[in-house]
């Protein structure tokens, strides 16, 4: 969160940690100094506040630009009006908004829904597999679909808290996801964030995963990492 001039902009959903700023008490402070409040919000939460203006992530905005006449030739066999390339900065990369208006229209606001609220309960399950497992930690208790978490291999347990079983820890998610690369059978992302060493970033959105695949995630952890 940060300001800029008469500008501040929270967000609903980071990266890493899918974690919210506190909106409501942010908005309150914007409307008793008058600044303008802009949100960077994942499609899965409405904010509804007078005071708050609510916004995409950057990826699915555009800016408008003059036409490059040496890329787009009006002189050819077909209509040049379904020429897209010239109606963004990025060329032949296309707005991504637009992926999400058709996304949207495919599926429909119920489709949404359903999708979202998929990932939410998987995150959940997730949530609850690993507080019940005893060889895994959580980095905290998630808010959205991302669910961040430590794998702590048995001769890890042995070793007490301090920066010898940090600088281990820090090695136990990339030896196993390169153990997951070398056999193909799934994969997932690891990180460091802040203070924290690298841990397990697992992100619900595709609405074909399955609690059976959350299962073999962790199964396969397990597998890969027992020995380290």
């Amino acid at each position: 969160m940060g300001i800029f001039g008469t500008l501040l902009v929270a967000t609903a959903g980071t990266t890493v940690y899918g974690a919210f700023d506190p909106l409501d008490n942010i908005a309150d402070i914007c409307k008793k100094y008058g600044l303008w409040m802009h949100v960077d919000v994942m499609l899965f939460r409405n904010i509804a506040h007078n005071y708050s203006f609510i916004g995409l992530k950057s990826g699915t905005s555009c800016i408008l630009m003059m036409c490059a006449g040496y890329l787009f030739q009006p002189d050819k066999q077909y209509d040049t009006a379904y020429d897209t390339g010239d109606k963004t900065i990025q060329c032949g990369r296309h707005v991504d908004v637009f992926k999400l208006w058709l996304m949207w229209k495919a599926k429909g606001t119920r489709g949404f829904e359903i999708l979202i609220n998929k990932s939410l309960e998987l995150a959940e399950y997730l949530y609850k597999e690993l507080n019940s497992r005893e060889n895994f930690e959580l980095v905290f208790d998630p808010e959205l679909t991302n669910v961040c978490f430590w794998y702590i291999p048995p001769n890890l347990r042995r070793i007490p808290n301090g920066p010898e079983r940090e600088k281990l820890l820090h090695q136990v998610a990339p030896k196993i996801k390169a153990r997951m690369i070398e056999e193909g059978t799934t994969i997932v992302s690891y990180q460091p964030h802040g203070d924290k060493v690298n841990f397990f970033r697992m992100v619900f959105s595709n609405p074909a995963t399955r609690k059976s695949d959350v299962d073999f995630l962790l199964e396969e952890i397990e597998r890969l990492g027992k020995d380290l």
